[in-house]
Formats: C-alpha cells, structure tokens, sequence
C-alpha cells in the first residue's frame, strides 16, 4: 500500500503560513511613508516669484525715498516731522546700502521738533489745528523708539507724559479721545488721532521700566479710551450697511450719513476708519473674540476691496492700504471671506495692488506712490510712498 503525503504536506504548510501571520514575536514590516503635496498656496504666504517682486518694490522706494530726504533730515513739509518719522520706519524695518546715515540724520531732525513740554512737533501759526501736536507727538515717538537707540529713551518718556496729559476728560461724548489743542480752533476728538495714540503708546510702553527711582509712571486711562473707540462704532441699530464699522467722531462723518429702518440718521462707516478703530481695540488688548473686534472685522470682509477706501473712494486710499495691512497683521487673519469674491489671501492681493499701481522712474529704476487724490495730504508722493512701504513690509 502506498503512502499518501500529499494532504498533511498541505496542511503543513498553511499552518506555517498562518503562525508567521500572527506570530507577536516577529519584527513588525518595515512601514511605508507617504508624503500628500499640494499646488495650493497655503494662506498667509505668496509664491517666490511674487515675494521677490515685493522686495524689489520696496527696494526702489526707499532708493526714491533715499534721494528725498532733505538736507536737514527731513521729508517734505519739514514743519510736520510726523511725515519724516513715517517715512523714517521704512528704513529702520527694511534694508538700504546708506540706512544708518539716513537714519541718523532722520532721528537729529525729528528729536530738533522736541519741545520742552515733551511734545514732538513745530507751532505752525494760523493753522486750523496748529501744529498738530498729538498726531506728529505720537508718530515721532514711534519712530524714535523703534530705533532701539537708548539714547532715544528719555524723548520718548517725555513724548508720553506729554500724550497722557492731553487726553480729553470732559463730561461729554468726546470723553476719553484724544485730538487737537482748543486753542486751535479744533477743540474736538477723534478716532484717527485716538488710533495713532493708542498704538504709541501700546509700542512704546517698555520706556516706563527705565524712569528713574521715584520717578512716576506714566500711561492713558485705557478704560476711558476703549470707551471713546466704542462710541465712534455703529451699532445694530444703525443698519446692516454701517454695523460694525467705524466713523471719525461724533459731529463728522466724512463719509456722510444714512437713515435707518426707525427714521434715525446715522453716520456711515467707511474702511480705512474702521480698520483704525479695530486696531486701536487690538492695541487696547481687546480680545480679538471681543464682539466689537469681531462686528469691526466682519463689517470690513462685508466691504472687501482694494479698489478704493470703501466709503471714500479715492480719498486716503494709500492711509487705507496702510492701516489694512497693519490691522489684519495684528489680527492674525490671512484670509478673507468676502460676499463676491470668496476666500481671498488678502496679502497677496495687496502685494499685487501696490506693486502695480508703483509709478517707476524711467532713468532712474526707483520707484514711488503718490494718490491723484490730494485730500488728506496724499498727493505728498514722499507721505504716500512711506503708507505704502509700511503696508509691504506688514505683509
């Protein structure tokens, strides 16, 4: 009789297959990695080619600016330092071959304008609103701190006490703000000198670690302020076009007025006031969860554009440009999510605007920005330029 080996072979077999499946001895296969890529551009970046375009931009503005400065330091109407120090922080954030000789030379003008009350500026006779004293006072001390000069320090200490002491505390609805010299015949307060207040005195808040011994701190009433800021934004009741945003103060509107649903005129929003009152709230440490901050946000992605300063058109376009930059940035936004155009990476559209709309010298290869529109001093090409270098150098 013939031995049959065949079928136990198999069984064998499958059994030696099926312990080295489960056997928990056995080192694990080695594992397989698998990397996902994507061509979209993650938010908050542009491609490279975009990037060297914007550092190629600011590279021929602060050439321009460079061939600007006047001999005494200065930018433009040296009787406004405030529009030296803007131009100055181009420099002091960015890179040019002669930048510690220009800034130098910026900061010996700008602390010449110091007064002996501590403000930053220069009288300016028969002037509606003198000199300007808390908007130079402010920008300057900006400037003067972010050059990390401790020589500097005692300037900016000054420019503050002069700041805090001249804020508004009347028994009125301009409570809290900060604004012009009543002897100027600009007696009020408003949001815009307000925001340039507010954000000085956020930056330059260290400066009080280094007072002397005894020598009192110095600062704002911040209650007061954010209250300020609160009054000069709508409210639902204002209506679904101006909710949210913000206008300059109690008695002007600039952007004009509307009639609500109960019959009430109210003043419009407009976007670059906006953006100014939702980062004085940032500077304010608001919570950017805070409803004021949120309402303020979703009244600017509401009114997205970049093809004017929604509500004023051409007017202030290059403060809007500015001032956007610098808000989002703060806010921590990198995308947009507008009623007519969809998610939009508003940093790359705004590298795109202002790199096209860069007017460029043929002989010269710099560049500069200047707004046809010369409401509110933009048709200084130097003032324009500086709002604009700041805006790219946010992005």
């Amino acid at each position: 009789m013939k031995k049959r080996y065949g079928a136990p072979l198999v069984v064998l077999l499958i059994l030696s297959m099926l312990s080295s499946c489960f056997a928990e001895d056995k080192a694990p296969a080695k594992e397989t990695s698998v990397t996902l890529t994507s061509s979209v551009q993650p938010a908050g970046t542009m491609d490279t080619s975009l990037a060297n375009e914007v550092k190629a931009a600011l590279n021929r503005s602060l050439d321009w600016l460079a061939s600007k400065q006047n001999e005494d330091g200065s930018w433009s109407d040296n009787n406004y330092p405030a529009l030296t120090a803007l131009a100055l922080q181009g420099f002091i954030h960015g890179q040019h071959p002669n930048k510690k000789q220009i800034i130098e030379k910026g900061v010996k003008y700008i602390v010449s304008c110091a007064q002996t009350n501590g403000a930053i500026y220069r009288e300016v006779a028969d002037r509606k609103g003198g000199g300007l004293s808390n908007y130079n006072t402010a920008i300057c001390m900006m400037a003067l701190h972010a050059t990390g000069d401790p020589s500097l320090t005692k300037y900016v200490q000054d420019a503050r006490k002069f700041i805090a002491g001249a804020q508004y505390m009347g028994d009125d609805v301009y409570k809290g703000g900060f604004g012009y010299d009543a002897n100027t015949k600009r007696p009020y307060t408003d949001l815009l000198n307000t925001y340039y207040t507010v954000e000085a005195m956020s930056k330059t808040a260290d400066v009080e670690d280094k007072r002397g011994k005894g020598e009192k701190r110095v600062d704002i009433n911040w209650d007061e302020t954010v209250k300020f800021i609160e009054k000069m934004q709508n409210k639902p009741e204002s209506g679904d076009d101006a909710t949210g945003g913000f206008f300059y103060n109690p008695a002007d509107p600039k952007a004009g007025t509307s009639t609500n649903k109960a019959g009430v005129v109210v003043f419009r929003s407009y976007g670059s006031i906006t953006y100014a009152g939702m980062l004085a709230l940032i500077h304010a440490s608001v919570s950017r969860d805070d409803v004021r901050v949120r309402s303020a946000f979703d009244w600017a992605s509401k009114h997205w554009s970049l093809e004017e300063n929604p509500g004023m058109g051409d007017a202030s376009l290059f403060f809007f440009y500015n001032i956007l930059s610098k808000c989002l940035s703060a806010y921590g936004q990198d995308l947009i999510q507008t009623e007519n155009n969809g998610l939009v990476n508003w940093k790359v559209e705004m590298a795109k605007k202002l790199i096209k709309v860069q007017t460029i010298e043929a002989k010269t290869g710099r560049g500069f920005w200047v707004n046809k529109n010369n409401l509110y001093w933009e048709g200084y090409p130097e003032l324009v330029t500086a709002y604009s270098i700041i805006a790219l150098q946010n992005l």
